[in-house]
């Protein structure tokens, strides 16, 4: 029998947990000996889930959606789909097709439910369809005078189409500048801390492909037909339904790390890698550093990373030269400055337990609570005056991650940020005053009187971004490739704004390439570059 290949797999989020899953199944221990490296004591990355007082926090908002099949059978066979409806669907009759056989969510917890998609958008005190559209209501919400210049301003950009070298321009070409100026141009700006004029048209052509007024139109339309369409037919900002685990989207990962472990798989937690070495043009080992800073050095065949790409530059070869090895120099200055130079958003999530919501539910979806809540799992804050980017509102996401669903109403406020700034730096304290202030003003709650509890979460490198030394993005992956026996997977790993199921595709994609010994990384870099729009974060 040949001898094991032994693979490191740094971080142990999405992309780096099914990496090792799909590298040690099926009896893959024979063949690989797999060892995870994750920097923190939890497993997710920015998909885990947040445990407090008894509540659950999804940090950002998780739906399991994807038009890659590969994927969906991968969710469904590590937490299988419910079999029972879940406590709110059965308290208010609310209908979702169950799994023959399927788990019972009241009974087991190793489900994925079924939920109903309802994400809006509050501007000046009202709420919006999100995607933005053209609905009786959002005429309603405009009022006359607003609608008729939207609507010229929209057929104006019909005709007359602006250069896509910017994604300000990229927007009004979809929109109309009077929708942009008004739901797209403050919010990016929020959440880029860029105006739209100054980012990249790549970052548009990723995250709303395929998406127009159009679109929205012709989707409108087709709710009025009789006919049962799939979700793989609607683009996939509108889909309705997604799969969501029982406790959060960190459940899956905790579950797959757990089964990983007894496949066989070595994972070490506070390990963050701190160097690469190389040796004639590949990587021969890994250094880690726990917290106590004691470091250990640990060689493999292979190398998968989802680590920050600028992270991983600069850990090659971070100890400088080796007087032994000559060639031990680090990495070339120049893609060090493009590493250097790439872009991150930060992001902080307030968790704010109140004991109802001002905000009426007007839709005919039956929600819990008295009165009842709205359903959105999502409320975009598309409205300038309000420096909070998203709320979310936990309980109908699932039940069982708020402790009492009947009567407390678990919201998460989300604010984009530097690490380093002002609002990062707050105290919790502050930052919790501060939320409760903006939820006041914005009359979702009545004040400060309403909140039980909190928890402030901060979350580093949540968003790569598509600016600064990005141009030069190609110049730096023909780098890194250039080590054969390294890939680079996941959001952080490739610098691009991916969804999980893209991260964990990118994965997939760098295991199949191991273990039949291909060599070009074209298809790890090529997921999710097409022009078939996937999902809305």
């Amino acid at each position: 029998m040949t001898d094991k290949q032994s693979v490191v797999i740094i971080g142990g989020g999405p992309a780096g947990l099914t990496a090792a899953w799909e590298l040690i199944k099926d009896g893959g221990a024979d063949k690989y000996d797999v060892t995870v490296l994750e920097g923190t004591r939890e497993f997710g990355g920015i998909s885990r889930t947040v445990k407090h007082n008894g509540n659950r926090m999804d940090i950002g908002g998780h739906r399991f959606f994807s038009k890659d099949e590969r994927i969906m059978d991968w969710w469904k066979t590590v937490l299988p789909l419910q079999g029972a409806p879940s406590y709110d669907d059965k308290k208010l009759g609310r209908d979702h097709d169950m799994e023959p056989g399927g788990p019972d969510p009241e009974v087991e917890d190793k489900v994925m439910l079924k939920r109903h998609r309802v994400s809006r958008i509050f501007w000046n005190r009202h709420f919006f369809d999100y995607p933005i559209s053209l609905s009786p209501n959002t005429l309603k919400a405009m009022g006359f005078k607003l609608t008729m210049v939207a609507g010229f301003s929209y057929l104006k950009s019909m005709f007359h189409k602006l250069p896509e070298d910017n994604l300000e321009n990229f927007y009004i070409n979809r929109f109309g500048r009077k929708l942009y100026s008004m739901f797209f141009e403050g919010y990016t700006e929020k959440l880029w801390g860029r105006h739209p004029s100054q980012i990249s048209a790549d970052w548009g052509a990723q995250r709303v492909k395929g998406l127009s007024i159009m679109g929205v139109l012709k989707n409108a339309f087709q709710k009025l037909l009789p006919k049962q369409r799939s979700n793989a037919e609607v683009e996939t900002s509108l889909i309705e339904e997604f799969w969501y685990p029982k406790y959060g989207p960190g459940q899956l990962w905790e579950t797959v790390e757990s089964n990983c472990e007894n496949a066989g798989v070595k994972v070490l937690t506070d390990a963050t890698v701190v160097e690469l070495r190389q040796n004639n043009g590949s990587i021969s080992s890994v250094v880690y550093e726990d917290s106590e800073g004691n470091r250990t050095e640990l060689a493999a065949d292979q190398f998968i990373s989802s680590m920050p790409v600028k992270d991983l530059v600069n850990a090659i070869d971070a100890a400088g030269s080796d007087p032994e090895s000559p060639e031990s120099k680090g990495a070339p200055a120049d893609m060090t400055k493009v590493a250097n130079g790439l872009p991150y958003r930060d992001f902080v999530t307030v968790g704010l337990l109140v004991k109802h919501l001002k905000l009426k539910n007007t839709t005919n979806i039956p929600t819990l609570g008295n009165p009842p809540i709205v359903p959105d799992c999502w409320i975009y804050v598309q409205d300038p005056g309000y420096k909070v980017g998203r709320l979310q509102i936990f309980n109908n996401w699932s039940p069982y991650l708020v402790k009492d669903v009947n009567d407390t109403v678990w919201v998460g406020l989300e604010y984009f940020c530097e690490e380093g700034d002002s609002f990062w730096n707050m105290s919790e304290e502050d930052a919790t005053k501060f939320a409760i202030s903006e939820l006041t003003r914005m009359r979702v709650i009545n004040g400060p009187d309403e909140v039980l509890d909190s928890h402030r979460e901060r979350v580093k490198k949540a968003y790569p971004a598509y600016f600064d030394t990005y141009e030069h993005m190609d110049e730096l992956i023909e780098y890194l490739d250039g080590f054969g026996n390294l890939y680079c997977v996941g959001r952080n790993g490739q610098h691009r704004y991916n969804n999980m199921d893209h991260s964990m595709a990118t994965a997939i994609e760098a295991v199949g390439n191991i273990k039949t010994g291909k060599t070009s990384k074209k298809n790890v870099w090529s997921v999710n570059t097409d022009k078939s729009y996937h999902e809305e974060k």
